[in-house]
């Protein structure tokens, strides 16, 4: 008699309606037509439920940590867990470039912008962090802190200057639209939250990570 497969859960992070599932079934139909949908099994319910409340960031994608600690055990004391951040992916150096925000806690995405072509990652990691000021001083999002993985953003805020060699084209002129408001809006404001830098190497991904490593 063949042995029966122990059963398996299911988390949906991005899907329809994110949760956790106990049939295959019910996972596909929230995963299912859904534009860059992350889901994955776990052999207990418990473990799916704790992968749940962690966010994607940890578990979903081939960079994932493979060990079971939550989020906030893997932090540590050391992540300011009421904060935001923000990060970008670019399929090339120039090429089509997007950023998104999201809540560093829970991972609950806050923005994710348009796909802009012929930009760079570090252009979109600054327009993230400009954007995301920008929530917080309009009283939009609260937030202690914001975090981003990019010290070259980071720079580039303080000096109020995307120091970016990025040539200007037809095609990118929406991206330089965007870096023109981007650099005003830190000359005409004041940046008093911190921007602090995500430690890859000890807390793994930033929870902004598009997870295509």
């Amino acid at each position: 008699m063949p042995k029966k497969k122990s059963p398996k859960w299911y988390v949906v992070w991005h899907g329809h309606e994110p949760g956790v599932y106990d049939t295959w079934a019910d996972c596909l139909l929230q995963v299912k037509g859904f534009p860059e949908a992350k889901y994955k099994s776990f052999s207990s319910k418990q473990a799916a439920e704790l992968a749940y409340q962690d966010g994607p960031y940890l578990h979903w994608g081939k960079d994932a940590k493979k060990d079971s600690k939550s989020g906030r055990e893997a932090w540590g004391d050391d992540v300011i867990l009421n904060s935001i951040c923000a990060d970008a992916a670019c399929n090339g150096s120039p090429g089509t470039m997007e950023y998104q925000i999201v809540f560093t806690d829970s991972g609950e995405k806050i923005y994710s912008s348009p796909k802009y072509r012929q930009a760079t990652n570090n252009v979109g990691e600054f327009l993230g962090l400009v954007h995301a000021l920008g929530l917080i001083k309009n009283g939009k999002v609260q937030a202690d802190a914001i975090y981003t993985d990019s010290r070259t953003a980071m720079a580039w805020i303080r000096k109020k200057k995307c120091n970016s060699k990025l040539v200007a084209t037809n095609l990118n002129k929406p991206v330089f639209d965007l870096i023109a408001r981007a650099e005003q809006w830190l000359k005409t404001n004041t940046v008093s939250i911190p921007i602090l830098k995500w430690d890859t190497k000890t807390w793994g991904e930033i929870p902004a990570d598009y997870g295509r490593k």
